[in-house]
């Protein structure tokens, strides 16, 4: 039997359904938005994976190309294994305010997987997908600390929008995903064009307030078909071998944790643990691993109790201190920008390549065919933090990575008269906190090292926070043990007016207004004070590309001579390119974009597209070739498919007795536009093009000159017989 709850949220109806299709699953939810449906299953394997020290937790999110009516693109015709960037950031999106939630020491296998079953092209699937995650735990057996429910937030001409459309969010200035519970916030995904502080912390409560609908009716379907929850007791370490291991533990890892460079620092501790473990004797020879997570949980206690009680950081740094920087721009000769952004031991270097539309990014999605422009691609070698792995493709983590980067930049970027496109690639160096912050701030550097007008420079930082329950501190740059052992990994990115792009994820059930607005704005200080620093390498964009950059030139032709440019089959249009080495592209409007590797190349084949496709003018003086002639006057091509008259009373400036006496079809032949009709007909003057003519309307005095002599196609000067010379 189905069971549905609904309630209304931004003008439309959201139900959650359970109890009819996917029944086996632990718990199975359809949640419906609109005219888009998602499938979310929860299941959880019956026996607990041994010997694991974290959380044995997957989650899939599926975008079904036949919910939107469509067949796949690809050669395959269905949806393909690996799956695409949205998939992996939804993914994501679903996974990170869900996994703080499960009790700790939980280790039995759980999988979500969202399915989209119907899109209606108006409402985005990601949000459903995440309020079903939480829906379908809830109502199943397995251990899990909701509800939480998801919404979107964006803001158009001033005013705060829910879930706006996908339209609408095309048009927000702010574009916000959060999670959050009854009483906090407990994820934060998105960005916005240059926002205030004060106007995304409005956007966030905004969000807050409005998703107490959805948790209501989530609370209601677990109420009516929730599943008891099996017995799940969090595992404690031995407490005697606790007591036996904390007093020389407290007395020697506070040397090895106020080492500041990483790697000997992990040595150092590593020989702390070591010389403990030692000195228990052979009777705890097999206990190694229960004596290393012992002495990993003091580590950690000892950690924040020093920046709880003393406000000391394991690199002696004060609370909002930010690691020293160094910037570096133009390293790479033939690319085209290039920066290195240092910041204490994180390394990025980011490298910009130029290029044409037919390098744009082609994306299959729900929508259709997408293209991209602007593209920022993240690595992450394992060599930047001293480890061997195999080398593959990009990880769900690079490529969400990569995505707040991207966001973050995007906002900077030129929105028009710009018509390259523009690939960023951020090799991490060093690793030890927030290389995606770096990635951002090398980022912005490449992209003015090669020109390309930005609007503002960019940074980023990562902010921690360490609670008891009571006191709470607020890190700046967080090193990537305090992420480790800390409860929150805040990241901020924007300029020095406002906010382009946040994330922000707990290991605490929630947080407060009150630590948001402090974290928010203890992160513009230490934005701001690495703008700065950035600027003292470079502040703005060089005034030209690089020499290396491909020439673009954009041409507006007439949209009927789209026609004349392509040709038969594109006959013109390649014969074009083959003769001045460039590539070109033409849109529906007639803008033709031509690319080639050198200005010379592409000035070339600017000039040919203009004499196509650019209508003739009234005064224009153009060499044209004599098609057709007749009684009363030859046809001259001025431009391929575009002949115009010359009449014979146009020819010279004589009485002409014969057209053929003065032009034969096949000669070349200098004529002026004198009139194009309503129609389209083209009136020319040959006459007007010689010497002694009124330029203004083609008419001359009527008289011959006495030294007159007309021109041949071959280049030679002849009496007319039909007229004698004065002279004589």
């Amino acid at each position: 039997m189905e069971t549905c709850f609904e309630t209304e949220i931004g003008g439309r109806i959201l139900s959650l359904k359970s109890g009819g299709i996917a029944k086996q699953a632990s718990g199975s939810v359809v949640v419906q938005y609109g005219e888009t449906i998602v499938l979310v299953t929860a299941v959880a394997a019956k026996d607990p994976k041994p010997d694991i020290s974290f959380l044995p937790l997957s989650v899939e999110y599926q975008e079904k190309i036949y919910a939107a009516g469509r067949i796949p693109g690809n050669y395959f015709r269905r949806e393909i294994g690996r799956p695409s960037e949205k998939e992996t950031l939804t993914a994501r999106l679903t996974d990170r305010p869900i996994r703080p939630l499960f009790p700790k020491g939980y280790n039995h296998e759980i999988q979500i997987i969202a399915t989209v079953l119907s899109m209606d092209k108006e409402n985005d699937p990601d949000i459903l997908a995440m309020i079903g995650a939480s829906a379908a735990l809830e109502i199943s057996d397995i251990p899990f600390d909701g509800p939480i429910a998801s919404v979107r937030v964006g803001r158009i001409d001033g005013e705060l929008v829910i879930n706006p459309t996908i339209e609408q969010t095309a048009a927000s200035d702010i574009n916000i995903i959060i999670a959050g519970s009854k009483t906090g916030i407990t994820m934060v995904e998105g960005g916005g064009d240059i926002v205030s502080e004060s106007e995304m912390i409005e956007a966030i409560f905004f969000g807050h307030e409005q998703m107490q609908a959805i948790i209501e009716i989530g609370e209601k379907l677990t109420a009516a078909v929730g599943k008891p929850k099996h017995e799940f007791i969090s595992p404690k370490p031995d407490q005697a071998l606790v007591d036996r291991l904390t007093p020389e533990a407290v007395e020697k890892f506070p040397a090895a944790l106020a080492i500041t460079d990483k790697l000997e620092r992990k040595a150092a501790v590593s020989a702390v643990k070591a010389e403990i473990f030692a000195g228990l004797g052979e009777e705890f020879s097999e206990r190694k691993k229960e004596v290393s997570e012992i002495l990993g949980g003091i580590q950690k206690d000892i950690c924040r109790k020093m920046i709880l009680d003393d406000e000391k950081r394991i690199d002696n740094r004060r609370l909002d201190e930010v690691r020293p920087i160094s910037c570096q721009v133009g390293l790479l000769p033939r690319t085209h920008g290039s920066a290195l952004f240092t910041r204490g031991e994180t390394q990025v270097l980011s490298v910009l390549a130029l290029g044409s539309g037919r390098d744009d990014q082609r994306i299959e999605t729900l929508n259709g065919m997408e293209t991209r422009a602007f593209m920022l691609h993240y690595n992450f070698p394992p060599y930047s933090v001293a480890e061997t792995k195999r080398v593959g493709g990009p990880s769900r983590r690079d490529i969400g990575h990569g995505a707040l980067a991207r966001r973050a930049i995007t906002r900077i970027l030129p929105k028009e008269g710009f018509d390259y496109t523009i690939r960023l690639v951020a090799e991490v160096l060093e690793s030890n906190g927030s290389s995606s912050m770096g990635t951002v701030c090398s980022s912005s550097m490449a992209l003015m090292d090669g020109g390309v007008p930005v609007s503002a420079p960019v940074s980023g930082i990562a902010m921690g926070l360490i609670s008891d329950g009571e006191r709470i501190k607020i890190l700046s740059d967080i090193l990537g043990d305090e992420d480790h052992f800390g409860d929150m990994d805040f990241k901020v990115a924007g300029t020095k007016d406002g906010i382009s792009a946040l994330q922000m994820d707990i290991k605490i059930k929630e947080l407060s207004r009150e630590i948001m607005e402090k974290a928010l704005d203890q992160a513009k200080v230490g934005r701001l004070h690495i703008l700065e620093k950035m600027a003292a390498a470079i502040s703005m964009p060089k005034k030209e590309l690089s020499k290396y950059a491909p020439s673009i030139t954009t041409v507006q032709i007439s949209p009927d001579k789209i026609g004349d440019i392509i040709g038969p089959g594109g006959k013109n249009i390649r014969a074009i390119q083959a003769d001045t080495n460039t590539a070109i592209e033409i849109d529906d409007t007639g803008l033709v974009k031509i690319t080639s590797s050198s200005k010379e190349e592409c000035d070339a084949a600017v000039e040919i597209v203009k004499e196509i496709g650019t209508p003739p003018e009234i005064g224009q003086i153009i060499e044209g070739t004599v098609v057709r002639i007749t009684d009363f006057g030859a046809f001259v091509q001025i431009k391929p498919k575009t002949d115009g008259l010359v009449h014979i009373s146009e020819l010279a400036n004589y009485r002409v007795k014969s057209v053929t006496d003065v032009v034969k079809e096949g000669e070349k032949l200098t004529v002026k536009v004198i009139d194009i009709s309503r129609d389209g007909k083209i009136r020319l003057s040959h006459k007007a093009t010689l010497e002694g003519a009124d330029s203004s309307d083609g008419r001359s005095d009527g008289r011959r000159p006495d030294n007159h002599r007309s021109h041949d196609s071959r280049g030679q000067n002849r009496n007319r017989p039909d007229r004698p010379n004065r002279d004589k």
